[in-house]
């Protein structure tokens, strides 16, 4: 069997960075995609490496996936390490294709499941619910202190309709949802979880396809809510969440609230962290990450929750 040939490109707003193994750009357009493709075309089995930075890159995953190439988004937290514990980066260094490249080779990743369209467009709708969420919450702030008359109005109005944004919004994310019996199936299994809404399945389905899809350490990493550090059998240190998918994390701290009252398992497992003497907050992360990896596991079983 032929092993796959990496390719890492380094994704900014702008422009591609790629190491083929040699450097060669391109512009993070349609247009310069399409470049890609034609320098991809030339190399057999191509397996195309870049960091899971967002948006800048999702460009390049939905055109890999419409070509049936090989792709693999990896947190760049992994790569960082990797490269600092081969002696290749300092830790000031900017992490660059060619470091991305030694990674692919050394480590293999596993390929990231292509995004479907429905998925994608669901995607961004959840994105857009959140940005109306935050407009809504700056609105709601610029209230306070106001006597104002017309200007309490103005705002009140606007608050109004932002509302009327999000509920429709949601509506559609729901129905996109339903009319995908894969994804139904997911959200019915993800919201017999207690703590997890519908709101928060969605932010789940739409921007962690991976969930049920790879073991709970890469799970955890992928959403950013990476294990404690472990001492001689104790936690020490502050639980730093870094790397991974900022609106997911949000997602789960706000279903870990709940889940800390009205799942058991994660209750008790909250209470016996606070009673060693954890801070709220290294608890509240290991409660994340316990109720991601709950979840991960529930669609992998394909099996609903119970107590």
């Amino acid at each position: 069997m032929h092993h796959a040939h990496y390719v890492a490109v380094d994704v900014s707003k702008a422009m591609l960075d790629v190491a083929l193994p040699a450097p060669w750009r391109t512009p993070n357009t349609p247009s310069g995609l399409v470049a890609l493709r034609r320098q991809l075309d030339r190399i057999e089995r191509p397996h195309v490496v870049c960091e899971a930075t967002g948006r800048y890159g999702r460009l390049l995953a939905r055109s890999m996936g419409e070509a049936g190439i090989a792709f693999s988004a990896v947190n760049p937290r992994q790569v960082r390490d990797f490269a600092r514990a081969a002696g290749q980066l300092a830790k000031t260094d900017a992490i660059d294709a060619a470091v991305i490249l030694r990674f692919a080779r050394a480590m293999e990743p596993a390929q990231t499941p292509r995004t479907p369209e429905n998925q994608a467009r669901i995607a961004e709708r959840v994105r857009r619910r959140r940005q109306l969420v935050d407009m809504l919450a700056v609105e709601k702030q610029r209230l306070s202190g106001l006597d104002d008359a017309v200007s309490i109005a103005s705002i009140q109005a606007h608050l109004a309709f932002l509302q009327g944004q999000i509920a429709t919004a949601d509506s559609q994310i729901q129905s996109e949802i339903a009319a995908d019996l894969m994804l139904a199936r997911r959200a019915m299994l993800l919201q017999s979880i207690p703590g997890i809404g519908a709101v928060t399945a969605a932010i789940l389905i739409a921007e962690l396809p991976e969930l049920g899809f790879v073991d709970k350490k890469q799970i955890a990493a992928l959403a950013g809510v990476a294990p404690m550090n472990r001492d001689s059998g104790q936690w020490r240190g502050q639980a730093h969440i870094t790397g991974g998918r900022l609106s997911v994390r949000c997602a789960l701290y706000m279903a870990t609230l709940p889940a800390i009252r009205f799942n058991p398992s994660i209750r008790n497992f909250y209470q016996h962290l606070r009673a060693q003497g954890k801070a709220p907050k290294l608890a509240i992360t290991a409660a994340m990450r316990k109720l991601l990896i709950m979840a991960n596991s529930i669609i992998q079983q394909d099996r609903p929750w119970h107590a």
